[in-house]
């Protein structure tokens, strides 16, 4: 059967949606954008197209992100843009068997939210579905050798959520999972602009800003961009200049429970895996990770090395890759990990 099936391991972000097919690779990458038809309820694009419409679409059509801080937020919008994905990531025939489907989760996932997951990608055509805790994945996809006893700890930082986990034996022995992520940080430059400036930005216009001059550690030449937006008391367009220094000012504040998080998992790891960790560093994943300084912040909270992994931004959708060379051996349904070490506990 599975010389004809196109098992697939799925990065379901905020964001984007990134599909790895058995033997092939990453396929498909888009954002996580849909734009339907209300009064048909017929969808007419997704992914990079839909997002072109954020904001621009008339009135019969809306353009909208399905999921929020990493777990689904509109069903039926999120199964028709699996459906399409799926599409386009395996070519199905008639005598093709529906893929196997391995999907990352967030750490911090109810056993409700996991079965609005499955059902979701059943609905969308998947035959079975798996699932993976993002840092396992992201740890997986950055490389790390995680067969042995040897602990290594993950922040991936996506749009939505940032997952802090400690790793080892291929597992997870300590996760955490907070929602200040890559949204956080767009939303507080926004909110800065309008506050300080009179002028309302869009998300799209706060991310390219936070993308070209944001930082929070103190970059060593002062950086500008000039934005465009609408005036808050007249309503007609204005450009604005902004400088590095007040970005800056903006993010050290909103990154600060990214940093309590990953101290508060080290506190709670033994002895024996923090001595681990301090060896091998702490692994940075994720869109939200390649913020600049965000190594230079943690390894000065902690005392740690800290490594951005290698295109940080497809670690998860690598991992999931990875863990389907293991697929036989993975169990079906909600995982839940974090409710099954309170009960062993």
């Amino acid at each position: 059967m599975r010389l004809f099936s196109h098992d697939l391991g799925v990065d379901l972000g905020t964001a984007n949606v990134l599909i790895f097919v058995d033997g092939k690779g990453i396929v498909v990458r888009e954002p996580s954008v849909v734009a339907v038809d209300k009064n048909t309820g017929k969808i007419i694009q997704v992914g990079a197209a839909a997002r072109n419409m954020l904001g621009r679409t008339p009135g019969n059509v809306v353009a909208m992100h399905p999921l929020k801080d990493g777990v689904i937020s509109d069903h039926e919008m999120t199964v028709q843009m699996l459906r399409e994905l799926f599409k386009e990531a395996s070519k199905t025939s008639l005598f093709t068997p529906k893929p196997r489907v391995v999907i990352s989760v967030p750490s911090g996932v109810t056993e409700v939210e996991e079965r609005t997951v499955i059902n979701a990608a059943i609905e969308a055509g998947a035959r079975r579905v798996y699932l993976i805790e993002e840092p396992l994945a992201a740890g997986l996809g950055a490389g790390l050798d995680l067969r042995s006893p040897k602990g290594h700890m993950v922040v991936n930082i996506g749009c939505g959520t940032t997952d802090v986990a400690v790793l080892t034996l291929n597992g997870v022995a300590i996760s955490s999972s907070i929602k200040v992520a890559g949204n956080a940080f767009d939303e507080a430059i926004a909110r800065h602009v309008r506050r300080r400036h009179g002028v309302v930005i869009g998300q799209a216009t706060a991310e390219d800003v936070k993308i070209q001059i944001g930082s929070v550690s103190p970059r060593p030449e002062s950086a500008s961009c000039t934005v465009k937006g609408r005036e808050l008391k007249t309503g007609i367009p204005r450009e604005v200049h902004l400088l590095s220094e007040e970005i800056y000012a903006v993010l050290e504040k909103t990154v600060k429970p990214i940093v309590d998080e990953v101290r508060s998992v080290l506190d709670m790891t033994s002895p024996e895996l923090v001595s681990d960790i301090s060896e091998n560093g702490i692994t940075l994943t994720g869109g939200g990770s390649q913020l600049w300084g965000m190594d230079k912040v943690l390894s000065d909270a902690t005392g740690i090395t800290c490594t951005l992994a290698d295109d940080a931004e497809s670690c998860v959708a690598y991992g999931c890759g990875k863990s389907l060379a293991w697929i036989n051996h993975m169990q079906e349904g909600p995982i839940n990990i974090a409710r099954k070490r309170i009960m062993r506990g």
